[in-house]
């Protein structure tokens, strides 16, 4: 093929650009797929991960609540094995929800714990912070149940969060801080629940 004087001086140039930098363009271009490669994998990875993850949580809140030790095994497996899925945490309030019916309150609070630190979502993360703060007060833990309670920052539980509070602080004899955080709570929690209604009752039976 017959090149004209431009088209042969581009040629020339592009040839003298690619002698100069040609190793650094393939390294780029090369850096590029692999770096591709391994964003694609991951991903795939992770999937795959999630996908098995969530097989192994459907057979886990399936189990028969009587068995302990298959519950704990199971959810075990899974906060062991797929800690970057939610399902962990997950399976760590489920867990801790069965050890509790079976009065097993230390293995609750562990899987508890664990879910507070390692859950990838902040609703578990919360209701798991409320659970254990729950049994700290009926242990009448105070002080750890209201320190438990002041790490929840998920405002969907901000109502939930606050009336424990109340109940902690009024179980202290902290009758004016109780009286406050009942208050944020009737601010937060569904009129039309039970709950206010009884939030609102122990508010009332402190003179307000």
């Amino acid at each position: 093929m017959a090149y004209d004087l431009e088209e042969q001086e581009q040629l020339d140039e592009f040839k003298a650009w690619w002698k100069k930098n040609g190793s650094m363009a393939t390294n780029l271009v090369l850096a590029g797929l692999i770096a591709y490669s391994a964003w694609h994998g991951y991903h795939y990875f992770q999937n795959k991960k999630a996908t098995e993850a969530s097989g192994l949580y459907q057979a886990l809140v399936t189990t028969d609540p009587t068995k302990v030790g298959e519950i704990k095994s199971q959810s075990a497996k899974l906060m062991e094995g797929f800690e970057s899925t939610p399902y962990a945490g997950r399976a760590a309030v489920f867990a801790a929800k069965t050890n509790f019916a079976a009065n097993d309150s230390k293995s609750a609070k562990a899987q508890l714990e664990w879910a507070i630190k390692n859950a990838k979502e902040s609703a578990i993360k919360a209701i798991a912070g409320l659970q254990l703060a729950g049994i700290l007060f009926e242990e009448k833990n105070y002080d750890e149940a209201n320190k438990v309670l002041t790490t929840i920052d998920d405002k969907g539980y901000e109502g939930l969060k606050t009336s424990l509070q109340g109940d902690v602080l009024l179980a202290q004899g902290k009758n004016a801080e109780a009286k406050k955080a009942y208050a944020t709570a009737l601010e937060n929690l569904d009129e039309q629940g039970r709950l206010h209604q009884y939030t609102k009752q122990k508010l009332e039976s402190l003179g307000v």
